[in-house]
């Protein structure tokens, strides 16, 4: 989006009024106040630790709403929600924050992630959305976020984001800066939030977020965001500190590259959720790698960039054949199969070899039998349940007897 949002103006969305000054300090004589030494105050990017960055940035007026209170009383009640909150966010919050005060949005929107997935960057819901920010496949690919058999950019922090953002500009603009009708529209969609609006106006009533008729999961949405943002903005509740500094970097990848140590994967795994199939990293436009460690993985994959195709599958070419062919037997594309064999045209020939990107030991189609459950396969195969879910896409952990579930195998 060309054009950044500037704040709105609205009611019930920012507090705009400046704070009046302290009763102690109305009762101090200006002649003593000019002599106290003047202390270099902080911006928000100087302070410690992530969260008091956002603190001082809040600008969302309190709200005293039931739906709210009720919201606040749930998180003061699990005192340990934060804890683990922050252990998810630790790797993220930084980058994106720095997202949203480019942008010139309300810090208040660094907050999603924790209602859409309490940071959790594998997540995955009944409706098929996933990642940090809960984006949809369709949502994700028309703002560019690329997702094919290979990588999900729905579960990479900075892809996501990018696209989280561009979407909520938008409907910012569709919904003339009323941020609480823009979160919920974020939540629900924008047509149900304007049938909503439409509804009201017709029958003379307010077009306030609380007096419209939605959803009960987007009724609960915005008061769940303005509760953490209550907590965090008057320190109500302990949020464990997070250092203000890139704790993460993204190192551009081009083509394919093979990282056939799997304790090297083992070290990053947990920050490139987006890279399905281990230890093939193909159509991930970056690897996301600890700052502090960046030189070092920059040195490993300019050394895997030359790739090791010895583990591959090797493909005799027959008559019949060509790369589409090929592509769609192997649930490849075209342009993956000519990155991995070097191939500046479509033309091939009988008896030429191929390598297909796809591990020789790699996928096994595991049936489900009576007894069995994720936890169970998982365990067999050793490899983690949300992994499962992502090659099988599945939103939940019940299985049925007699389905049949993709499991993918590497070397070791």
């Amino acid at each position: 989006m060309s054009s950044k949002p500037q704040p709105p103006v609205n009611s019930d969305t920012i507090k705009t009024e400046a704070q009046s000054p302290s009763v102690s300090e109305k009762a101090v004589p200006p002649s003593v106040q000019s002599k106290k030494p003047q202390q270099p105050q902080q911006t928000p990017q100087q302070v410690d630790d992530v969260w008091q960055r956002i603190r001082m940035q809040l600008s969302f007026a309190d709200s005293t709403h039931p739906d709210v209170t009720k919201r606040v009383d749930w998180y003061l009640s699990h005192p340990n929600y934060m804890d683990e909150i922050s252990r998810r966010a630790e790797p993220y919050l930084y980058h994106i924050v720095t997202e949203v005060e480019a942008r010139n949005l309300p810090i208040e929107l660094a907050l999603m992630p924790l209602i859409e997935s309490d940071f959790d960057a594998s997540a995955y819901s009944h409706k098929h959305a996933s990642g940090l920010w809960q984006l949809t496949p369709s949502l994700a690919q028309y703002f560019g976020v690329k997702i094919t058999p290979w990588y999900d950019g729905r579960q990479d922090v900075f892809d996501s984001t990018a696209a989280a953002l561009d979407f909520i500009e938008y409907l910012y603009k569709r919904f003339d800066g009323n941020w609480y009708h823009t979160i919920a529209a974020y939540n629900v969609g924008e047509g149900r939030v304007r049938n909503a609006i439409a509804a009201n106006k017709k029958a003379g009533k307010s077009t306030d977020f609380f007096a419209l008729k939605l959803p009960k999961q987007t009724r609960k949405y915005v008061p769940k965001l303005l509760a953490a943002v209550h907590l965090l903005k008057h320190e109500k509740m302990d949020f464990p500190a997070i250092d203000n500094s890139p704790a993460i970097s993204p190192l551009p990848i081009k083509g394919a590259v093979i990282l056939a140590d799997k304790s090297q994967w083992q070290d990053v795994q947990d920050l490139n959720h987006g890279v399905i199939r281990f230890p093939a990293i193909i159509d991930a436009p970056h690897l996301v790698v600890p700052k502090a460690k960046q030189q070092h993985w920059q040195q490993a994959i300019a050394k895997q960039q030359s790739s090791d195709y010895s583990q591959w599958q090797h493909y005799t070419i027959a008559k019949g054949d060509s790369l589409s062919v090929i592509a769609e037997r192997y649930a490849l594309s075209v342009k993956q199969l000519k990155t991995f064999n070097n191939l500046s045209s479509d033309r091939i020939r009988i008896g030429d070899k191929l390598i297909l990107p796809v591990l020789a030991d790699e996928q096994i189609e595991h049936k489900v039998s009576s007894g069995e459950s994720l936890w169970k396969i998982a365990r067999q195969y050793q490899v983690s349940i949300a992994k499962l879910k992502q090659w099988n896409n599945l939103s939940s952990n019940i299985l049925q007897v007699g389905d049949t579930l993709t499991v993918f195998l590497s070397r070791s």
